[in-house]
């Protein structure tokens, strides 16, 4: 998080409702990065105490989290982390996003403002800078971006429906839980470019190409994860 409150109170300047996004997103870096393991456990008073706020925004962060699958409150001892995503649920969610991303790139191409564009284009400037940084807390951040990247095609496409569906698969987060790999963020960002250079040109079959084509790339990328680990949790997240 980037400042840290007065203990127990909510800092200057920032909403509980500001705050506990702030939280969330911190949660779902640390998510997304491994700093919080699969299977571990977290309590709502650690937590306070490594952000160094108030255990409201975190409580608030964390029941939110829970409602979208993210986390499994445990009774009486606070939360824990579901384990690794399975390869069963991979494949459903790989063929949900085939059925969803090109037809919302399809529409983007069509309906996206001029600003929508504009803002593509900087989320693909703000994960080059995060590319080239280091460590697991820089990848969790490109993973944040990533997601944000994808939701902007899907609001430019002016379908709520596609775009809430897709919020709920919460991909991006399961899949950079898988592994923390480099390589998944270099060669995302070049087919990013891809589908932003369809869009700008208003190009409708060539953006819903260039999506189902990164979609299918990064399904491959991601596969092998699953096919270098032999004894795989039997048990997937319930989200």
């Amino acid at each position: 998080m980037p400042a840290r409150g007065r203990r127990g109170g909510t800092p200057p300047g920032r909403s509980g409702g500001r705050l506990a996004d702030e939280v969330y997103d911190t949660l779902l870096g640390q998510l997304m990065s491994l700093r919080i393991e699969p299977g571990s456990r977290v309590t709502i008073d650690v937590l306070a105490r490594e952000l160094g706020v108030s255990q409201t925004p975190i409580r608030d962060a964390l029941n939110r989290m829970e409602a979208e699958g993210l986390v499994v409150r445990v009774p009486n001892a606070g939360y824990r982390i579901p384990p690794q995503i399975t390869r069963h649920r991979f494949e459903d969610m790989l063929e949900v996003r085939l059925l969803l991303e090109p037809a919302a790139a399809r529409r983007s191409a069509e309906r996206a403002s001029l600003a929508q564009v504009a803002g593509l284009r900087r989320m693909l400037a703000e994960m080059a800078e995060l590319e080239e940084g280091s460590g697991p807390t820089a990848y969790g951040a490109f993973g944040l971006r990533d997601a944000a990247f994808h939701d902007l095609v899907a609001l430019s496409a002016e379908n709520q429906v596609i775009r809430e569906a897709l919020a709920r698969l919460h991909s991006h987060v399961h899949l950079f839980r898988l592994h923390h790999d480099s390589q998944v963020t270099h060669l995302a960002m070049a087919e990013h470019e891809d589908v932003v250079a369809a869009i700008a040109a208003r190009d409708p079959d060539a953006a819903a190409y260039a999506m189902r084509r990164h979609i299918l790339r990064s399904g491959e990328r991601f596969r092998r994860l699953f096919d270098e680990v032999e004894d795989a949790d039997p048990v997937g997240v319930e989200a």
